[in-house]
């Protein structure tokens, strides 16, 4: 039986993706600062690949340097029920893992934690799940502990999921043919157009394997005891007062969480996260000149036709940007035999342009030679570029990148939209005079001045917010206090 004073423990178990794992890293960190025990749990398949990356030993912890700071934080792996050599994101493949990640690997997980709560040293208190796992409060309830449920995305898309039913209710989804018309009905949200929605709420279709894991995500998110979002209350203000009023549901915006604000002396500490050997772009980047370079990455996960890919070159070449980086991932465009998507000779000939598989993206934005991002919207890469006080030109892909399009140029105007014109099915139409246009525009100190200001004002804000009497510190110190307290009634109702 625990303790009801003891030591907090919690688990924290991220979804498998490079964009999620960073957050729940930084905040397990930032946790152990506090007087946490951590448990860290990784599948085996992502430690396989974060080891591969970075040539280091399958026995390899990659909190170790930081246990050797004093952090009492350890980690496991886990099954996800699939062997290492399985490719989990190849043709028809994807949609086997997608099954067996909804349906199987929560008994892993269950394994697991059912050996961790044997445990006295201390025994674990608290499990912090990613929101889209559809087993956090049940498992947590039945070994009682604390259920956290953690948003790695905006709070904007936390309410539009949180309140699917109103979607289907007023058939702005689920229906033959979707309504068009703005929508005003969400608590919090004044307006919001279907085409700002993530991509999986703007199809027919409403019973795919990724619609049946956000369905049960927020149905165990709505049951959990606390809600943490890697966001900053003064830029989602609207959205969370209204949410936390209507739901009385403690909520908590705690970003942007990264890790060299977590520990102090962890600035020179390198973690092993990244599921891709990086390149090196700092000696290169230091031989440019202030703001001349474009930085082009697309995320982890996103792929592009061969023909986008195409434009995207063709486009840096008839743009008049000084320099770029672009980070060319191995699996960025869905291929063929013969692999071959860039055009003839793009590589040799660009003498000024740096292209990389993958790269530290955190410490290229704030590099003062970068001027701008050209980015896929994921939420990590808008907290960065926010963080670095870089202007961004936005090309949403799919799920929750539409939405955060919508804050990035819309809400904050802090970027611009990269396509103007979509198709029927609302996808963007590239074209290489847009791209050289839009990347002309934003790179050009005088057109994009306005940007520029606004964006270095909005750094501001979230500078304010990560001091210590700063909304993100606050909340972060009464998610704690919240923590402990569910902790002690827990403990007296057993």
């Amino acid at each position: 039986m625990a303790k009801s004073n003891q030591k907090p423990h919690a688990i924290v178990i991220p979804c498998p993706f490079q964009g999620h794992i960073n957050p729940s890293i930084h905040l397990s960190l930032k946790l152990a600062t506090k007087g946490f025990t951590i448990t860290f749990i990784n599948t085996k398949y992502t430690h396989a690949q974060i080891t591969k990356s970075q040539q280091l030993d399958q026995t390899h912890n990659i909190f170790a340097k930081f246990q050797e700071l004093g952090l009492d934080i350890h980690y496991q792996t886990v099954c996800d029920g699939f062997p290492l050599e399985f490719d989990r994101f190849s043709g028809s493949n994807t949609e086997k893992f997608w099954e067996g990640f909804l349906l199987n690997y929560p008994f892993h997980v269950d394994e697991i934690i059912g050996k961790l709560v044997e445990l006295d040293s201390p025994r674990p208190t608290c499990l912090i799940v990613d929101t889209f796992y559809g087993w956090g409060t049940t498992i947590a309830n039945k070994y009682g502990l604390v259920s956290v449920s953690f948003f790695t995305q905006p709070a904007l898309v936390f309410t539009i999921d949180y309140h699917l039913d109103l979607l289907l209710k007023n058939g702005h989804f689920g229906s033959i043919d979707n309504r068009k018309d703005t929508i005003d009905y969400i608590p919090g949200i004044s307006a919001i157009d279907p085409s700002d929605l993530p991509s999986y709420l703007q199809t027919k279709e409403t019973s795919t394997i990724l619609h049946q894991i956000i369905y049960k995500g927020f149905e165990e998110a709505k049951k959990s005891n606390i809600i943490i979002c890697n966001t900053i209350q003064e830029l989602e203000s609207k959205v969370i007062s209204t949410f936390q009023e209507k739901t009385k549901k403690p909520f908590f915006a705690i970003g942007p969480i990264f890790h060299d604000h977590q520990v102090n002396s962890s600035k020179n500490v390198k973690i092993s996260k990244s599921f891709w050997p990086e390149s090196n772009c700092l000696e290169w980047l230091n031989t440019k000149p202030k703001s001349s370079v474009l930085y082009f990455s697309l995320g982890s996960l996103c792929s592009l036709s061969k023909e986008d890919v195409m434009e995207f070159a063709q486009g840096l070449l008839l743009s008049k940007v000084e320099y770029f980086i672009w980070v060319l991932r191995p699996n960025l465009a869905i291929a063929d035999e013969t692999d071959n998507y860039l055009p003839a000779g793009f590589q040799e000939n660009v003498d000024r342009g740096l292209i990389v598989p993958w790269c530290d993206q955190r410490a290229v934005l704030s590099h003062s030679a970068i001027g701008g991002f050209l980015t896929h919207c994921g939420w990590n890469s808008i907290l960065e570029s926010l963080w670095a006080s870089v202007p961004m030109i936005c090309h949403p892909i799919s799920v929750d990148q539409q939405t955060n399009r919508k804050l990035v140029v819309d809400d904050w105007k802090v970027g611009i939209n990269l396509c103007d014109n979509y198709d029927i099915n609302n996808k963007s139409i590239i074209t290489k005079e847009e791209i050289a246009k839009k990347i002309n525009f934003l790179m050009s100190e005088e057109n994009s001045k306005d940007l520029r200001k606004v964006i270095k004002d909005v750094k501001k804000t979230v500078e304010i917010a990560l001091l210590a009497n700063g909304s993100s510190e606050k909340n972060f110190d009464l998610f704690v206090e919240d923590v402990m307290a569910k902790t002690e009634w827990l403990f007296f109702k057993t």
